[in-house]
């Protein structure tokens, strides 16, 4: 069987290396396996005042051109929305969608953000998200290695035209919060599920752990990335 490239997106504040130990279990399964670094997020130094939602967006759209499409297109977290820009804009080159503790959101990240860039919280306490089974030595890799998001990027919004968007293969993998509360949010009419509704094709996969599972559940994360590739494979 042949299967499809796999591109890996992260969330806020984090590059290509948050998918180390992902990516690399995927290899060892025999994937072709594409990490991506988003713009804006490759160094503290860099400049982010100049940063669009449309740069993410595009960004994501190279990655699976450089990949060879169509691919499995994976994102996590903040990127679920960009994530779900992509499949409006090349949904031809994209095998299927996975939702790591995200989902397809619609509308503004963050409308209100002011500033160039919105920073890692300085207390984990303060970022408010489930943590459960990352090591001490992973949360200090994280907060060493974190980079602020662009606050434009946060800002802006996708305005969608394609149709062809709801028809690709969603998997929705519920980490931090279960498939039941997910679809409840949606339900209520939260932004960053706002997708969710419109899809044709959604498997949802509870995965309880952290909301970064690539690095508290890393092996079973690549599993269920590997089974979604071999289930478009050819």
């Amino acid at each position: 069987m042949t299967t499809p490239p796999i591109v890996l997106v992260p969330g806020f504040w984090l590059g290509a290396w948050a998918w180390d130990e992902v990516a690399a279990q995927l290899r060892n399964q025999g994937h072709d396996v594409h990490p991506v670094t988003l713009p804006g997020l490759d160094s503290p130094s860099t400049d982010r005042s100049s940063i669009t939602f449309a740069d993410h967006v595009d960004a994501i759209c190279d990655a699976v051109a450089a990949a060879g499409p169509p691919v499995v297109l994976a994102v996590h977290s903040g990127a679920g929305m960009p994530g779900y820009a992509v499949t409006d804009k090349i949904p031809d080159q994209i095998a299927a969608m996975v939702y790591v503790d995200t989902a397809p959101g619609k509308g503004s990240i963050n409308p209100e953000l002011e500033g160039v860039e919105l920073p890692l919280p300085p207390t984990w306490e303060e970022l408010g998200e489930n943590l459960d089974g990352i090591s001490e030595e992973q949360l200090a890799r994280f907060r060493e290695r974190a980079v602020p998001e662009p606050a434009a990027a946060l800002r802006e919004e996708w305005t969608f035209a394609n149709d062809d968007r709801r028809a690709v293969p969603s998997t929705i993998i519920c980490t931090a919060f279960t498939s039941e509360q997910y679809q409840q949010g949606a339900e209520e009419g939260h932004s960053f599920l706002a997708g969710l509704g419109e899809l044709t094709d959604v498997t949802w996969v509870d995965l309880p752990t952290s909301h970064w599972p690539m690095w508290s559940r890393p092996d079973d994360l690549a599993t269920i990335l590997g089974d979604v590739a071999k289930g478009v494979g050819t």
